[in-house]
């Protein structure tokens, strides 16, 4: 049986566990904005293989990071352009995710053959906290075996995978609805690549507001 960790505890204890589960190779469930995720280290490679397989996750889909600040961005990606930093600026934290080109230090299974890497700086309190505890990004997609609806309560989590989880971090209900909206803000014009949270209309105006020649967009 996976440990289940209620919130109630002090975040400093469940952060110190959860950091011990994932640097041994484990696998964690915690709650994140919208639905509850997987976490792993990404830079592990049988973590990230384990993953991949408890969730029946197909190969060729590469994996979202979480990051707890903008300054963990750096090591991770080759450039912040200026429609990533006008994104950042105003989503972020909350639910969007953003596709950046990965630097080298992004293992090849988290990119699953992919020429970018989403990231996404969560609005979550407890997440934040979880993750800037951990020191670096983690994991993140919804705790579910693929093909099944996202989970918003931890026992929904214990439900799906029993005992092949290493912790569950019970932080309560998530709000649910739609995931984070998935964006590639690499070139220009922007693309949308995921419906989600953030109406892309939203995404839209924020760029036509803030970079020059906004005729790019369309």
């Amino acid at each position: 049986m996976p440990q289940i960790l209620k919130v109630d505890s002090s975040t400093e204890d469940v952060s110190a566990i959860a950091r011990k589960v994932l640097f041994a190779g484990g696998v964690l469930a915690f709650p994140t904005d919208t639905f509850y995720g997987l976490g792993v280290d990404p830079f592990n490679q049988a973590a990230v293989n384990k993953l991949f397989k408890l969730k029946n996750r197909e190969k060729n889909k590469p994996l979202i990071l979480l990051i707890s600040s903008k300054e963990e961005l750096k090591a991770l990606v080759k450039e912040i352009t200026p429609a990533h930093a006008t994104l950042m600026q105003k989503f972020w934290p909350g639910p969007l995710t953003l596709l950046f080109e990965p630097n080298p230090v992004v293992p090849q299974n988290v990119l699953a053959g992919s020429n970018r890497i989403g990231i996404r700086q969560p609005g979550n309190a407890l997440t934040q906290k979880l993750i800037s505890a951990l020191g670096q990004a983690i994991t993140a997609p919804s705790a579910n075996i693929s093909g099944e609806n996202p989970p918003t309560t931890a026992q929904q989590v214990h439900n799906s995978f029993g005992s092949c989880l290493d912790l569950i971090i019970d932080g309560g209900t998530c709000q649910g609805g739609k995931p984070s909206t998935l964006v590639d803000a690499v070139e220009m014009p922007v693309q949308l690549i995921r419906e989600g949270s953030i109406p892309f209309s939203e995404i839209e105006s924020a760029i036509e507001k803030n970079i020059s020649h906004p005729e790019v967009l369309r």
